[in-house]
């Protein structure tokens, strides 16, 4: 995790200064980098249904620079109180680094873009060994046109072996000159090559033998984005994350921290909220 993290510094830092560079260069040409930071503030850690924090809040930092379609994005997590079982102790609130690299363009109403992510993964609690890192290729289809729906499909390339596809909807309604009204939804489909990395859960939601192979997981979500200044944005955000399938919402108790003596008693569907504050610039 640790080594990854040094590399994934490195490399946005060349590409920040690489970009640095062609922007100084284009100038007479009136291109421009784009870039934002933001930091993102949240009651939980929810993933793809999984739940990755028990009771803690996360802080999630981030930052973008893109370039004539081209976009790289570093992102990571922190668990300010990571989950134990004992007194163990975590050796670091760091427990994901996530590096990603895309490209998109537009052809009248159709945005078509490609990409690659590389999440370093540190154990989302203390006493038990970090999982082996994960890579990602995507591919992503959006229309310009009412609820803005985007397709993005995501195979992963390195240990897990699976599909996940991801339908979104949204839309933005105007509130004030500054404030905005925005509800969104998503809802995917699971499909696993490999039941030893992504298993199928039965109804005690302990992993079988066989793949997960159904619909996963939808979210519901409300925010206020609030323009404090041109380039300030912060945005209070509520989410509901929930099972599409009884095959979702076993994995989803069985992959889940809270403790029930029971598995299946375990939590499936999850209401956490925040706000995120982002600089663009």
């Amino acid at each position: 995790m640790k080594e990854i993290f040094r590399k994934s510094i490195v490399v946005f830092i060349t590409a920040l200064v690489l970009l640095g560079f062609a922007r100084t260069s284009i100038a007479a040409e009136e291109e421009r980098v784009t870039g934002e930071v933001a930091a993102s503030f949240l009651s939980a850690y929810i993933w793809r249904g999984q739940e990755l924090t028990r009771q803690s809040a996360v802080i999630q930092p981030s930052l973008t620079v893109g370039y004539k379609g081209f976009t790289i994005n570093f992102w990571e997590n922190m668990d300010t109180k990571p989950y134990s079982t004992g007194d163990e102790k975590y050796s670091s609130n760091f427990t994901e680094t996530d590096l990603t690299f895309f490209y998109s363009h537009k052809f009248g109403i159709l945005q078509v873009g490609a990409g690659y992510i590389y999440y370093a993964l540190a154990a989302p609690y203390a006493g038990t060994a970090d999982p082996l890192d994960s890579q990602e290729l995507f591919i992503t289809l959006g229309l310009d046109t009412i609820l803005a729906p985007t397709l993005t499909v995501y195979k992963e390339i390195d240990h897990y072996h699976q599909w996940y596809v991801l339908l979104g909807v949204s839309h933005t309604f105007t509130l004030h000159e500054k404030i905005g009204l925005k509800l969104a939804a998503t809802a995917s489909y699971l499909k696993s090559e490999d039941a030893t990395t992504y298993a199928k859960y039965d109804s005690n939601s302990a992993a079988t033998a066989d793949k997960f192979n159904n619909f996963h997981d939808a979210t519901v979500s409300v925010s206020l984005p609030v323009s404090v200044t041109k380039y300030l944005t912060i945005t209070p955000v509520i989410i509901y994350v929930f099972p599409l399938s009884d095959d979702a919402r076993y994995e989803m108790r069985g992959r889940g921290l809270k403790i029930a003596a029971n598995p299946s008693d375990r939590d499936s569907a999850f209401l956490y909220g925040g706000f995120s504050a982002s600089f663009t610039f």
